[in-house]
């Protein structure tokens, strides 16, 4: 999927992460349930070849997006798949932090430690995702230098194909579901032409920011452990980046949210719109992960608080709640102004309030 970084090539800096340590957990983590055998995989590669196309014709029918790079591309990975690409991801997005470090943060074995830990836990934390993930269009994928893997959307087969059998779905209408959401956020992205700069521009700004000091995060940490005995929520909305966060990264940070929310949103709005036209079975499916999202033991609702996957779950339903109220108001024409730039994009307080980004561009669109 991804061209894999070699071991040389990640020895060459100081990194915070071992990543070699990273992958071999995530690995194993992912690989406690079995994989899809090679010839669902063929399967599911013909489905979804076939699938997204489609999906893609419904999606422009009900938003009017028109992807510029012309049709979407449709992989099948399996969890070692995922794994890896996301991993390839991480590293794109973290080099210009570790470009900065002029040396180590902390010395020799320390240091060494430190690196194995950070890889554990990314590790732990990629493998556990690689349970749940069924779809993703992958914006750093785009950059990647194999172009055959770029500008992908791509599905999780052992995940997709042990949904169907529990649920008993139909597999091609649950596949084209599926594909309307993913292809839904590859057309936000490649047909609103500023889209993706803009969203990239964050990620860099929040990285910049970045303050890779273990000391901070052992004082985030005391902080957790005084807000939670006094009965507050230590991690809000941003999970354990949040602790770690600067004042200007988390200005950066609620502007990702807000943005993610709003694509989720629409994403969600989306799939269950053109599915209904398509998929006899849209409505039951819509439920089901819906459920699914909010499924889980008390440990593992835990685990997604402090890895801020509990906010993940707030976008989606907060940014329908958000798209809907809108609607009701001024119709698509009044979401539309949404898409003419980042000034008209709603903040984290107008997701939550629509009232206020309703008038706020009206005023703008007074102007002009």
């Amino acid at each position: 999927m991804c061209v894999p970084i070699t071991d040389s090539a990640r020895a060459s800096r100081s990194d915070l992460i071992s990543w070699d340590v990273a992958e071999q957990v995530a690995l194993r983590v992912a690989g406690w349930r079995s994989a899809v055998d090679q010839e669902i995989d063929r399967y599911m590669e013909a489905d979804f070849a076939q699938l997204v196309p489609v999906a893609e014709g419904l999606v422009e029918a009900a938003t009017g997006l028109h992807p510029k790079l012309g049709p979407a591309k449709a992989k099948v990975t399996d969890r070692a798949g995922w794994v890896r690409a996301n991993l390839a991801s991480f590293e794109r997005l973290l080099s210009p932090v570790m470009a900065r470090m002029d040396r180590p943060i902390m010395p020799g074995v320390v240091a060494t430690a430190s690196r194995a830990s950070a890889g554990f836990q990314l590790g732990v934390v990629l493998g556990w995702m690689s349970t749940r993930v069924l779809g993703q269009y992958d914006l750093l994928l785009a950059e990647d230098r194999d172009s055959g893997d770029q500008d992908v959307v791509y599905f999780v087969g052992p995940n997709v194909v042990a949904l169907e059998r529990r649920h008993g779905f139909e597999p091609r209408q649950f596949r084209l579901w599926l594909a309307l959401h993913e292809v839904t956020h590859r057309a936000q992205f490649t047909a609103i032409p500023w889209m993706r700069d803009h969203f990239l521009s964050l990620v860099e700004q929040g990285l910049q920011a970045a303050n890779p000091d273990p000391r901070q995060i052992l004082e985030a940490v005391k902080h957790a452990a005084s807000e939670a005995l006094a009965g507050r929520n230590p991690l809000g909305e941003a999970g354990l980046l949040g602790l770690v966060a600067q004042p200007a990264q988390r200005e950066v940070i609620s502007q990702i949210q807000a943005l993610m929310s709003l694509l989720e949103g629409h994403g969600d709005v989306t799939m269950d719109r053109a599915g209904a036209q398509a998929v006899p079975s849209a409505e039951l499916f819509s439920r089901l992960l819906r459920e699914r999202r909010q499924q889980g033991t008390p440990v593992a609702k835990l685990a997604r608080q402090l890895l801020g996957f509990e906010a993940k779950m707030r976008q989606y339903e907060q940014g329908e709640q958000f798209i809907y109220a809108v609607e009701s108001i001024g119709g698509p024409d009044l979401l539309a102004h949404a898409w003419r730039g980042p000034q008209w994009l709603p903040s984290l307080l107008e997701i939550r309030q629509p009232s206020q980004w309703v008038s706020r561009v009206q005023s703008l669109a007074a102007v002009g």
